[in-house]
C-alpha cells in the first residue's frame, strides 16, 4: 500500500515525539553495531490493522531494517499468534517499538470493534459508516481501520461531501433555504442533511435532499420516516448508536446507520514486541 505524504509526515512526526535527541537508554546499553530480531505478538483476539504503517516507521528509522507481515491486513488473529517480525540493527528495532505498537494497537481496536457492528446488523440492508469523529491527523489510519474491519467511510472531511447539519440550518434560516443554497454552490454534488423530527424530515423531503441523517431519532420514527421516504431518498441514523440498539436500528430499514464510537472512543488491541534471543 502506497502511504500518502501527509501520513509519512505524521509517522515521522510521531518518532521525533517518542524519541526527541535519542534514545538514552538503549544508547547506553546496547552496542551501536548490535543486531537483533523482534517479534510482534497478540496478547488477545482482534481483527489485525497496521501493519503497513508499523513497516514504514522502521523504513524512516533505518531502511535497512527487515519488516514482515505474518498475516493479512484485516486478520482474525488469536491471542499468543506471532503477527510479525522485524529484524535489523537492534538501537533501529527498539526506536521503533513504541510507536509501531501505538498504530498497530489502535488500529486494531478500530477495526476490531467495527467488526462487532457489522456482524450485529448482518442480513440487513443497513450499512455501517464511520463519522468525522476521529483523533486528530490520524484520519487516514483511523478510516483505514474502520474498512479492514468491514465497515464503510463517510466523508474524509469537510471538504469532499455536503452535509447540512443543525447548526447550518440555524444560521441560514430554514431548511429550504439551505438546500437551495448548496444546490446552488454544487448542483452536481449530492446532498445530505440532518434531522431531528419527523416535520423536518418532511421539509428536507420536500426540498429535494438525496440522504436525510435521522439524528437521535427513536426507532418508531425511524420506522415512520422509512415508510414516508418510501425509496425516495437514503436515510442515515445517527446519535447514541451502541453494539446494544444497533440490531434494532438496523430493523427500522435505514440504508446506512454512522457510528461515531468506531474511532472516538475504541480500545486497542493488546500487542507485545519482544526481542528473540
Amino acid at each position: 500500500m502506497e502511504l500518502p505524504i501527509s501520513v509519512t509526515k505524521l509517522i515521522n512526526d510521531a518518532l521525533e515525539e517518542d524519541l526527541g535527541h535519542g534514545d538514552i537508554t538503549t544508547n547506553l546499553l546496547v552496542p551501536e553495531g548490535s543486531e537483533s530480531t523482534a517479534l510482534y505478538i497478540a496478547k488477545g483476539n482482534f481483527i489485525l490493522a497496521g501493519m503497513p504503517f508499523a513497516k514504514e516507521v522502521f523504513r524512516l528509522i533505518d531502511s535497512t531494517t527487515y519488516f514482515e507481515a505474518f498475516y493479512n491486513e484485516g486478520a482474525e488473529v488469536r491471542k499468543g499468534d506471532v503477527l510479525g517480525k522485524v529484524a535489523g540493527k537492534t538501537r533501529a528495532v527498539f526506536a521503533g517499538e513504541r510507536v509501531s505498537l501505538n498504530i498497530m494497537q489502535r488500529l486494531s481496536g478500530i477495526a476490531t470493534r467495527t467488526n462487532l457492528f457489522v456482524d450485529a446488523v448482518r442480513g440487513t440492508k443497513a450499512k455501517i459508516v464511520d463519522t468525522i469523529k476521529t483523533t486528530p491527523c490520524l484520519r487516514f489510519m483511523e478510516k483505514y481501520a474502520v474498512r479492514l474491519g468491514g465497515g464503510s467511510n463517510h466523508r474524509f472531511g469537510l471538504f469532499d461531501g455536503i452535509l447540512i447539519k443543525d447548526n447550518h440550518i440555524e444560521a441560514v434560516g430554514s431548511i429550504r433555504k439551505a438546500v437551495a443554497l448548496a444546490k446552488s454552490g454544487l448542483h452536481l454534488a449530492r446532498i445530505e442533511i440532518e434531522v431531528e423530527t419527523l416535520k423536518e424530515f418532511q421539509e428536507a423531503i420536500e426540498a429535494g435532499v438525496d440522504i436525510v441523517m435521522l439524528d437521535n431519532m427513536s426507532l418508531d420514527n425511524m420506522r415512520e420516516a422509512v415508510r414516508i421516504a418510501d425509496g425516495r431518498v437514503t436515510l442515515e441514523a445517527s446519535g447514541n448508536i451502541t453494539l446494544e440498539n444497533v440490531r434494532e436500528t438496523a430493523g427500522t430499514g435505514v440504508d446506512i446507520i454512522s457510528v461515531g464510537a468506531l474511532t472516538h472512543s475504541v480500545t486497542a488491541a493488546d500487542i507485545s514486541m519482544k526481542i528473540v534471543k
